[in-house]
């Protein structure tokens, strides 16, 4: 008869898996139990997700932790932003500023420096100069780093008013006897022996003993008495469950014990243990206290894959202790927790676990379940606010200062150290001065050349008999207006760039010709025969418009 792989053959014509392995019925092989995981593998708690916490309720703060598991991430995306900006001005300084003002690093760099919100009247200042507003490229770049790195650690601070803004205080107290009465928990035991046996290899569960063994306060009772117990087949191994409601726990020790023998064909063997331990209020269900976990099949002295057989008992040892949740209105919960794990008769080598299934001596898997109630103390647990108004509203206070602060220190440094970055925001100023009187210029200079033509006023004074535009202007004011009008039009239309400007308004006509009396008024009086007759044209022009 052939065996698959990882068995042997033993009675001649029964096969098993070697120590550690599982047989698959499905597949028909053996799989190694100990690589699904770790040796031990526990979770332990209560279930506070159908508590009502606010901002939690209204905000879904979970989903927010999926993405940020701590205040490592904000703090590491404001370096990232504020290295990026700083970077991203140095750069920009590597750029000529130019004389005309109207390339586009003057343009970027001219409003970074209107950025400066922060530093404006901290710049440089010589003795006893009065402090005046001003504002630098460098001072509009430290300003938003200082944002930044505000806004980076605000979010900070914000991420843990929220994930802490409460801790989880315990006491514990001494335990008086009125107090364990009131505690009536619905209890679940559920321990699978990981193998390919079944329930009906079970054996002698039905008994429960309390006290010490060894002494007179030993105590046999009934299983039955004290809670409800069954047996299931899973596809991982026989469950053994002993569910117990409102029950009035015992004092000190418990012990149960059961076997799985051989069958015909069916050898009692295992290779691990799963357990789930459960208690819960039977009139509040919403909230559980829970320990469960796998007792892989390793030995104690080595990590060598083993099977469990043999009569010495397999112990799983585990605490049941009192607790009051006072932070949800008292909630009295038995929190049950793992001890311990004593491994009974067990076999590492194929040999020895070949002549053990040859012989009915050793045809059992033994196992007992003990429970301590530690019943000398109470858990009193309690949440306590750590993060208040006040508190919060002095650390964003602090941060803020040290934003400000650190950039404040780095500008006064640099305008100390590097002189021209003292006067650097007068060289930006004179070059956009000047490109806004170059504008003005050009748009006063195509009024008058749209308005009396392409020459200007001085020729017309220098050379009064030359045919010009001026000849316009030196026209009585008594003449037609629809000559006057046909007159402008044909000079007008001998200027190139007329067609495509539009006419200004009567209030520019009017501010100008006010600007040109002033003007003229101060000239000599040679020349203000002219000027008045030019102003009596500027006149019947605007009355014309």
């Amino acid at each position: 008869m052939a065996c698959p792989t990882h068995a042997f053959l033993y009675n001649t014509t029964q096969c098993a898996c070697n120590p550690g392995y599982l047989f698959n019925s499905t597949a028909n092989s053996c799989a190694l139990f100990s690589e699904h995981g770790p040796p031990l593998v526990l979770s332990t708690g209560i279930d506070y997700g159908s508590a009502l916490t606010f901002p939690g309720t209204i905000f879904s703060f979970d989903s927010i932790k999926k993405f940020t598991q701590s205040q490592a991430v904000f703090l590491e995306a404001t370096l990232v932003m504020l290295l990026c900006w700083l970077s991203f001005c140095l750069l920009l300084r590597l750029f000529p500023l130019g004389s005309d003002g109207r390339s586009l690093w003057f343009k970027i760099r001219w409003w970074i420096s209107r950025l400066d919100i922060s530093f404006a009247t901290r710049h440089w200042l010589h003795d006893q100069s009065p402090v005046v507003k001003r504002k630098t490229e460098l001072g509009g770049t430290f300003s938003i780093a200082s944002w930044i790195l505000f806004i980076g650690l605000f979010a900070a601070l914000l991420y843990q008013t929220i994930s802490k803004r409460s801790v989880e205080v315990h006491n514990v107290r001494a335990t008086n006897g009125p107090d364990l009465v009131s505690f009536l928990n619905d209890l679940e035991f559920n321990i699978t022996t990981i193998s390919s046996m079944s329930c009906a290899q079970l054996r002698g569960l039905g008994t429960i003993v309390t006290g010490n063994p060894l002494f007179i306060d030993r105590r046999d009772i009934p299983l039955s008495t004290f809670a409800n117990y069954s047996c299931l087949n899973t596809t991982t191994g026989p469950t053994i469950t002993i569910h117990c409601k409102n029950c009035r726990l015992f004092r000190d020790f418990a012990y149960v014990s059961w076997q799985f023998i051989d069958l015909p064909n069916n050898p009692a063997t295992a290779v691990g243990f799963q357990f789930n331990l459960t208690a819960k209020k039977n009139d509040r269900k919403k909230h559980m206290s829970f320990v469960s976990g796998t007792l892989k099949n390793v030995s104690d002295f080595d990590d060598k894959p083993i099977t469990y057989r043999g009569a010495v008992p397999n112990i799983l040892k585990f605490n049941l202790f009192p607790r009051i949740y006072h932070n949800l209105h008292d909630l009295k919960l038995i929190q049950p927790l793992f001890h311990d794990f004593l491994p009974g008769s067990y076999f590492g080598d194929a040999s020895q676990l070949q002549e053990s299934l040859q012989s009915s001596r050793d045809g059992l898997v033994n196992t007992t379940l003990c429970i301590s109630f530690l019943s000398s103390y109470i858990l009193e647990i309690d949440n306590q606010n750590i993060l208040g108004p006040v508190s919060f509203l002095a650390d964003l206070g602090g941060l803020y200062c040290i934003s400000i602060g650190i950039f404040f220190c780095f500008l006064v440094q640099c305008e100390y150290r590097i002189t021209r970055l003292r006067n650097e925001d007068r060289i930006m100023k004179n070059i956009r001065n000047r490109r806004k009187a170059q504008e003005r210029w050009e748009k006063l200079r195509k009024y008058v050349t749209y308005t009396w033509g392409s020459c200007s006023l001085d020729d017309t004074m220098s050379e009064p008999n030359k045919a010009s535009c001026t000849g316009a202007m030196t026209k009585s004011f008594r003449q037609s207006g629809s000559k006057h009008r046909r007159k402008r039009q044909d000079i007008s239309n001998a200027v190139s760039f007329c067609q495509k400007v539009t006419l200004p308004n009567e209030k520019k006509v009017e501010e100008e010709h006010v600007h040109m009396q002033e003007l003229r008024s101060t000239e000599a009086p040679l020349n203000l025969e002219r000027q008045s007759s030019f102003s009596i044209e500027l006149i019947g022009v605007a009355m014309d418009d």
